[in-house]
């Protein structure tokens, strides 16, 4: 027998046997087409996956259902593999990232956008700016009335609410602003959304509510530069005094040069093995078209090619 008929040979005795040892197992493929259609997001990016999900299911009909939930759920949800992929403001911990490759899983934080943490102020309020050292001794009690940071200010105690009390924007407060250290005071509390805490802020005239910078632009204006028109956005400085010379907005300038304090970074969380739609969406949201929407939000795109131009706004 030549070479070629032993070729040939070999090739038609694998042929009788296509499937041996490898038998499709009809409930982890059940399991996982469940876990592929749903995304998990912390609720303070609704705006920005929902726009996302309506472009990407437009151009690839491929279907998956977003839950708006707080971020330590969303974790929860993709470590018991419930989800494939999360939006968060962190990475996987080490525990969480080798817990997933022990179970011969490949987790993969991919960074898509920066966003500014807000703090708004009810109209009513006469003072626009704060300190980022100001802002930590609000949230750790040192400070509970207006007055004690701006002695003209007559609105009493201060009303802090966020959220959520497992958002993002807790976890961001306590890990970036206040070292680990968990809130303890009194006026200090939490709502369910961040369309809520806006709601709260315009009714409440000593609140300070704290929010995803993505919540506030007036989407008539294609520049980014207006804020919602029924709260205030304070300027938040580095500096030890806050004056509107010092003091920066989460406007997508301010993020991108590094002047507004508060920056984030978005990730998803990916824990796709099989490259399926959930790792679609996550591509997408990456590519220029995903990145233009992140632009339109007023958030700051990981990947994107920017200009910078200067805008002058009249005030009437």
């Amino acid at each position: 027998m030549n070479a070629f008929n032993k070729l040939v040979g070999l090739t038609l005795i694998l042929g009788l046997f296509p499937g041996c040892g490898n038998k499709p197992n009809p409930e982890l493929e059940e399991a996982y087409q469940k876990a592929a259609s749903v995304l998990a997001a912390d609720e303070s990016f609704y705006p920005i996956i929902d726009e996302e999900l309506y472009y990407f299911q437009n151009q690839t009909l491929d279907s998956i259902t977003p839950l708006y939930i707080n971020e330590q759920d969303a974790v929860k949800k993709l470590m018991k593999l419930e989800t494939f992929l999360a939006f968060t403001t962190r990475d996987f911990t080490q525990k969480e990232r080798q817990n997933l490759i022990d179970r011969k899983y490949l987790p993969r934080a991919v960074p898509i956008a920066y966003d500014g943490l807000a703090i708004i102020v009810n109209n009513a309020n006469p003072d626009s700016c704060i300190t980022v050292k100001d802002f930590a001794r609000i949230l750790k009690g040192e400070v509970t009335q207006w007055k004690e940071l701006y002695p003209q200010n007559k609105l009493g105690e201060i009303d802090v609410v966020f959220d959520n009390p497992l958002s993002s924007t807790v976890r961001w407060c306590v890990d970036s602003i206040l070292g680990g250290q968990q809130f303890s005071a009194k006026n200090i509390g939490a709502v369910q959304t961040s369309a809520a805490v806006i709601d709260y802020v315009e009714k409440h005239e000593n609140s300070l509510g704290i929010i995803g910078s993505n919540w506030l632009n007036d989407k008539r204006d294609t520049t980014n530069v207006t804020f919602k028109k029924n709260i205030s956005v304070m300027g938040v400085s580095k500096m030890d005094s806050a004056r509107s010379f010092n003091s920066w907005k989460p406007y997508q300038y301010y993020l991108y040069n590094g002047n507004y304090p508060l920056r984030r970074t978005i990730y998803a969380l990916l824990n796709d093995t099989r490259n399926g739609v959930p790792s679609g969406f996550c591509h997408f949201v990456q590519l220029p078209k995903g990145q233009k929407i992140i632009l339109r939000y007023g958030l700051l795109p990981r990947s994107a090619n920017m200009n910078v131009r200067d805008v002058i706004i009249k005030k009437e």
